[in-house]
C-alpha cells in the first residue's frame, strides 16, 4: 500500500514513519526544503499551501495520514491557517487525484467539553473555544463533509520514544491549573502506529475514534514519573473528566494497546 503521510517530521510523524515503513508500506512524506525523512521513506517536497505539490504528493496513493497540525504559538491566525486551511486544501487534492484513497485525519482530545460529567465519548457534542481544538474540529468537518473514504482518530496525551513530551509536564502543570489527582489518558507512540494500521486497513471508516492506553493516571503520577514533584492535594478536583476519554469503541473495533499504560513504558525503558 503506497501512504502520504504529512507531518513526518513533527513528533508524532517522525516516530509513525518507520513503523509504517517496518510494516511494509510505501511511505511518501510531504516535507518543505531541507525536510529529512527516515531510511525508506520517499520525500515530497512541498507544503499545504502549495496546491503542484500536494497533487505531486497524492498521485497514486492508497492512504493519506494527515498529521501536519500547530498548535504551539500563540498565532491564532497561524493555528486557523495550518490546521483548517491546509487540511482543506489537501483534502481538495485527494478529491481531484486520490478519490478512492482513504483520508486519515489525526485529531485531537482536546475537542471535548472541559466540563464533561464523564469520560468523553465520540457522540458528544463539540464546539470547543480555543483556537487548537476549534481548528480541529472545522478539519474534521470538512473531512466528513468531502464524500471521501474518511476515519479521524482522537489522541490523548502523546508520549514515549525519547519524544520529551512527559518531560515538560512539571514545567507546564501549574500554568494548566492541574490538580494533582486529576486523571488524563495517554497513548505512546507504538499504539498510535498500531491504530494507524487499523485505519488503514479499513477498520475505522467513516468513524471517529478515540484511543487510549487501559489506565489513565493522575497528573501527580506523571509529574513522578517524568521525574518532577508536585505539591499533594487531598482538595476536591475541579472539571474531573476533562482530557478523560472513553476509548471503548476502539476496543470494540479491535484496538489494543501494546503499551497499556506509562509505569509499563517506564518498567520497559521507552519512556
Amino acid at each position: 500500500m503506497r501512504v502520504l503521510l504529512t507531518g513526518a517530521t513533527g513528533l508524532v510523524g517522525e516516530r509513525l514513519a518507520p513503523r509504517l515503513v517496518a510494516a511494509g508500506l510505501e511511505c511518501r512524506a510531504l516535507v518543505r526544503q531541507g525536510g529529512k525523512v527516515p531510511p525508506g521513506v520517499v520525500a515530497i517536497q512541498g507544503d499545504l499551501f502549495d496546491r503542484a505539490s500536494l497533487a505531486r504528493a497524492v498521485e497514486g496513493v492508497e492512504a493519506i495520514i494527515h498529521l501536519a497540525a500547530v498548535f504551539r504559538t500563540q498565532d491564532v491566525d497561524l493555528i486557523w491557517k495550518s490546521n483548517l486551511e491546509g487540511a482543506q486544501n489537501l483534502i481538495a487534492a485527494a478529491q481531484a487525484h486520490a478519490g478512492a484513497a482513504r483520508f486519515i485525519l489525526a485529531s485531537t482530545s482536546n475537542v471535548y467539553d472541559r466540563q464533561g460529567a464523564r469520560p468523553a465519548r465520540e457522540s458528544d457534542v463539540v464546539a470547543p473555544r480555543q483556537a487548537y481544538p476549534a481548528s480541529k474540529v472545522a478539519a474534521e468537518e470538512a473531512l466528513r463533509r468531502s464524500g471521501l473514504n474518511w476515519s479521524i482518530i482522537r489522541l490523548p496525551f502523546v508520549y514515549g520514544d525519547a519524544d520529551g513530551h512527559l518531560e515538560t509536564l512539571p514545567h507546564h502543570v501549574e500554568g494548566f491549573g492541574f490538580h494533582p489527582a486529576h486523571r488524563m489518558s495517554t497513548i505512546h507512540h507504538r499504539d498510535i502506529a498500531t491504530a494507524m494500521e487499523m485505519a488503514l486497513a479499513g477498520a475505522f471508516d467513516r468513524r471517529i475514534v478515540n484511543i487510549a492506553d487501559d489506565a489513565p493516571l493522575s497528573i501527580y503520577e506523571l509529574v513522578e514519573l517524568a521525574g518532577g514533584a508536585m505539591t499533594p492535594s487531598a482538595d476536591p478536583t475541579a472539571d474531573p473528566w476533562f482530557l478523560h476519554v472513553d476509548a471503548s469503541l476502539a476496543r470494540s473495533l479491535g484496538f489494543q494497546p501494546k503499551v497499556s499504560t506509562v509505569h509499563q513504558a517506564a518498567r520497559d525503558g521507552v519512556l
